[in-house]
């Protein structure tokens, strides 16, 4: 039986929505069904009963969901326990982070945490926050820069680090763009770019929330799911968009960005930036890089 068969098993019985379980396995709805009709033809049994409507476990599903969890959790344990054996001694740290961390965090951080410990070799990942959990979990990372997700799972741990500040992303021909910088009021007629909310949702509800908190609808004109695809609509004409500060740096040619200031023109900080690792996983590589973070924050957070 593949533990992997078995993982998909569980999302969707705690999500009772294939579309949802996919974007939280990061799989393809058609493969997340592949991989539970195998799991079934294994075990010789329905697990899932599935309509067009509605989505509900089997009679054999409410019976082997509990022993499942443990068995996952279980096999979890062990890889956990396998993997930190050898970090007391260990030089590597693989951190996953989100693109604006990425961006603006890690550049900043990096050459100061290389000369406090020049033997450890840093690998880095960018993915998005949902995907990265995942791969926190099952150990392929020691550590991930992501939004806070709405959803908190006892198994991580999660440090705030900072709140970066609002732009807006404008084609550098744009009436507004020879402001120095721009309040929502000022994008109220304005078609905007927004970022697929069941990929990126702290970022899509920005915009809305932003929008409707300053008396006004959104005018969606686009959704996306990579912010280099939003800032190449951007330029394109397609709208607006507003995005992390971090997102600016390496701006595209055609492309300006401007602060995103409150009414009385203070920034906007509502995006919000933590550190998780997995509660259960002793690692004093990944806590020397944390404690070297945390002793630079303050003055990188300027730059957010």
């Amino acid at each position: 039986m593949d533990l992997t068969d078995l993982r998909c098993f569980l999302m969707v019985a705690e999500e009772l929505h294939f579309g949802r379980a996919a974007r939280r396995l990061d799989l393809l709805p058609a493969t997340l069904g592949r991989r539970l009709a195998t799991l079934e033809d294994h075990l010789g049994t329905v697990l899932i009963h599935r309509t067009t409507r509605a989505v509900s476990l089997s009679a054999a599903g409410q019976e082997l969901v509990a022993q499942a969890r443990d068995l996952i959790a279980a096999a979890d344990a062990l890889e956990h326990r396998a993997r930190s054996l050898g970090r007391d001694s260990a030089t590597r740290l693989r951190i996953g982070a989100i693109d604006s961390a990425a961006a603006g965090l890690l550049p900043q951080i990096l050459p100061i945490y290389r000369l406090c410990a020049p033997t450890v070799q840093i690998t880095l990942e960018e993915r998005k926050t949902i995907q990265l959990l995942p791969r926190l979990l099952s150990g392929q990372i020691d550590l991930a820069l992501i939004r806070p997700p709405e959803r908190r799972d006892p198994r991580v741990k999660l440090r705030a680090l900072l709140s970066e500040s609002t732009v807006v992303a404008l084609p550098d021909g744009h009436d507004l763009a020879r402001h120095d910088n721009l309040t929502v009021a000022d994008l109220a007629d304005a078609p905007m770019i927004v970022p697929d909310r069941q990929s990126r949702p702290h970022s899509h509800d920005l915009t809305i929330k932003l929008m409707h908190e300053a008396g006004y609808a959104a005018r969606i004109a686009q959704v996306a799911e990579e912010k280099h695809t939003i800032v190449s609509l951007v330029a394109a004409g397609l709208g607006l968009a507003i995005v992390p500060r971090w997102s600016a740096l390496g701006t595209p040619k055609g492309l300006v960005f401007r602060p995103l200031l409150t009414p009385e023109g203070q920034p906007i900080r509502r995006l919000h930036l933590a550190a998780a690792w997995c509660a259960d996983r002793r690692d004093p590589v990944r806590d020397g890089f944390l404690d070297c973070l945390e002793a630079h924050l303050a003055a990188m957070a300027q730059s957010a």
